[in-house]
């Protein structure tokens, strides 16, 4: 069941798309699910750390909830594409909930065994409930309006952005006051009760979150070949990934290489900075150009200021160097989400971004490896240079004609002229 747009002016507002039925109250309820993913890593690596003396241990167990909850997300997804959120989102988040809960029971006591925590973690993440992309699917399915949803996707890639910048301040606080465990159990009602709220919005409960009613056959999953559309998106959103997850290593030691480790935060926060203003640009623009070409053109600007990032004289040029490649972040993202949307059918839109969402953390997590491996054996500006590197592949190969397949009722990969 849709629930129709607002608005249908030339060039709707974000207002607009906070004016559709039920939406203030279902994006509200989403937030407040998925600020627990902003504060539950931060809280896990101290609690483990504050309980066994071990950063080895705190880092294994949160290696452990990110790869779990990274690999197992396109079924996580699938579930409730089939399912609907309603019968697949609570039983994971109350599960889930209870193991971060029990982490915090088992890391407020010192001298933790170092395995507990560690198994815990795994098991926590491997039930993270997709929160995120059931609110894209749910967007979809309230704003039928290609322009209006555009707006609501970059409304929501930002959130999400300023979630993991609010989390960790609001551990910061927890902790000051009370324990790092304390915010796990924080975390743990976050989720629970974004959840329970999300799940009990009316467009869920009218059927817009039935994205599974198609059937089995239809809803079981992206069988076969994946639409090229939906390639496409995950393979630029694993190349942006991978830029990112290299670059906040580089900028870490790009400052200690100059001797000014303070210029790190504010290189941090000039990135964050520029892609929410970029994200709400690129919302606001009555795009006339299809999906897949503005998400090559976007990995393509984000590879190139960034790879002259590395020619910086300085750590606070670099910051504006940062900034400026943030510009291109958040549209990127936000592209790579609505061509996922665009080259399946309603029945696949939760796994179809989840595997978007998994491409993106799995090439964060991969190069911030791949980087700490080149620094000190390759020169910095180089060492950008290649971090650089595979969004600009991914552009150029993009940039090829591709065969998407627009899904029922929407205005297909080439938005309508406005």
């Amino acid at each position: 069941m849709s629930v129709t747009s607002p608005s249908h002016s030339p060039a709707p507002s974000y207002a607009a798309v906070l004016r559709a039925p039920h939406a203030r109250r279902t994006f509200g309820a989403a937030l407040l699910g998925r600020l627990s993913y902003g504060t539950a890593p931060l809280s896990l690596i101290l609690s483990v750390k504050g309980s066994t003396g071990s950063y080895a241990a705190a880092g294994t167990a949160m290696a452990a909830f990110g790869l779990a909850g990274v690999l197992l997300s396109p079924a996580r997804a699938g579930l409730v594409d089939r399912f609907g959120p309603r019968r697949a989102l609570v039983p994971p988040a109350a599960a889930y909930a209870l193991l971060l809960a029990a982490l915090a029971v088992a890391t407020a006591r010192p001298a933790t065994p170092a395995l507990a925590p560690v198994v815990l973690a795994a098991c926590a993440g491997a039930l993270t409930p997709p929160l995120g992309p059931v609110t894209r699917a749910l967007w979809s399915a309230m704003l039928p309006d290609r322009h209006l949803l555009r707006r609501a996707y970059s409304l929501d890639t930002v959130a999400e952005e300023l979630l993991f910048v609010t989390g960790p301040l609001l551990v910061g606080l927890i902790v000051r006051y009370a324990s790092a465990p304390a915010g796990l159990a924080v975390s743990a009602g976050l989720v629970l009760t974004g959840t329970l709220a999300l799940v009990t919005s009316p467009p869920v409960r009218n059927g817009a979150g039935e994205l599974g009613s198609g059937g089995p056959e239809k809803a079981a999953g992206l069988r076969g070949a994946p639409p090229v559309g939906l390639v496409t998106a995950a393979g630029v959103a694993a190349a942006v990934g991978m830029c990112l997850g290299a670059v906040e290593l580089l900028v870490i030691a790009f400052a200690d290489a100059h001797h000014r480790p303070g210029a790190v935060p504010w290189a941090m926060a000039a990135l964050s900075a520029g892609s929410a203003v970029g994200g709400l640009v690129y919302g606001a623009v009555p795009w006339r150009v299809p999906t897949a070409v503005r998400l090559s053109a976007l990995a393509l600007g984000l590879g190139a200021v960034l790879a002259l990032a590395g020619l910086s004289p300085h750590p606070y040029a670099l910051a504006g160097w940062v900034a400026l490649g943030g510009l291109f972040l958040a549209p990127a993202i936000t592209s790579a989400y609505l061509l996922a949307d665009e080259s399946v059918d309603a029945g696949r839109r939760t796994r179809a971004g989840a595997w978007v969402n998994t491409a993106f953390n799995a090439g964060t997590t991969g190069a911030t490896a791949g980087a700490g491996f080149l620094v000190g054996r390759v020169p910095l500006p180089v060492c950008f240079a290649l971090a650089a590197l595979p969004p600009v592949l991914a552009a150029v190969g993009g940039l090829r004609p591709a065969g998407t397949r627009p899904r029922p009722g929407s205005a297909g990969p080439v938005e309508a002229s406005q």
